[in-house]
């Protein structure tokens, strides 16, 4: 995104970078929803939530919209289309991705043998290291000030391989973020809610102190008029409050609900009398 100074591509080289990710969402979609048939076919009284299929394929939609045209092109050559492109990626898709319990699904589908492998792999020691909320944050919400206040932004915008580089690391932490906080899925080194609260509000702490100093202009290594940093960085900041208000949304959704559940259950446990 070298916002006026990188060359813009060729044409055949635009239809080849917008044919790939379709591609990538269309396989990704189909998989999921092959999935889906497959875990309602071998339980189907119990199925599977048409909510966590509509959830996962808005991801899908949203990472189509920051993908494809007409974005993909305008982010290309303005700061404010990659602070959208950043926010849908980095923030919107992977709630919507995560609340479709993706790991979930595959576990009822997979094979006995694979399911214990994957679970395996979930209670591994790096896996462990990965969904512990610092390191979710530094991955997402933290890399935040060096990408915009070193060179960094702008060695990665200025080649197309960097581009996708950008893409996968908003859309990987992302992820992992959305999943420490308020996924579904099984999460072994998952803290308590107060825990994540407190993580989301340094998220949102984070996200506003750095939206504020790029509209300032502070120390900024953004290589792009003052304009487009500014209607970038007030994408951030409002952009950025809402995604996070609806990982909070999604944080008492999944949590209260089953925190009644199972203290209801240890409840009547604790009071049934012995049976003689």
């Amino acid at each position: 995104m070298g916002h006026g100074t990188h060359p813009a591509p060729a044409a055949g080289d635009g239809v080849l970078e917008a044919l790939l990710p379709a591609l990538a969402l269309v396989a990704a979609a189909a998989g999921y929803l092959r999935l889906v048939r497959r875990a309602r076919r071998r339980n189907p009284v119990r199925g599977w939530s048409p909510w966590r299929t509509a959830s996962f394929t808005t991801g899908i939609a949203l990472l189509a919209v920051a993908l494809l045209p007409p974005l993909a092109p305008f982010a290309h050559t303005d700061f404010r289309g990659h602070m959208a492109q950043h926010l849908l990626i980095g923030m919107y898709a992977p709630l919507a991705l995560v609340l479709g319990a993706p790991v979930t699904l595959l576990l009822r589908t997979l094979p006995v043998s694979r399911g214990r492998q994957l679970t395996a792999l979930l209670h591994s020691r790096p896996a462990r290291f990965l969904t512990r909320p610092a390191t979710a944050w530094l991955l997402s919400t933290g890399s935040l000030a060096v990408l915009y206040f070193t060179p960094l932004h702008h060695v990665l915008t200025s080649r197309p391989a960097g581009h996708w580089l950008l893409h996968a690391h908003f859309l990987l932490a992302g992820c992992l973020f959305a999943h420490v906080v308020a996924g579904p899925d099984p999460a072994p080194a998952r803290p308590g809610v107060r825990t994540r609260l407190v993580w989301l509000g340094c998220a949102v702490a984070v996200h506003a102190v750095v939206s504020q100093l790029l509209y300032g202009g502070f120390r900024t290594d953004v290589h792009a008029p003052v304009a487009e940093v500014r209607g970038g960085a007030e994408l951030m900041y409002y952009g950025g409050d809402l995604a996070e208000l609806l990982l909070a949304a999604a944080l008492v959704a999944t949590w209260r609900p089953a925190s009644r559940s199972r203290t209801a259950t240890a409840a009547r446990r604790s009071f049934r009398p012995a049976r003689a």
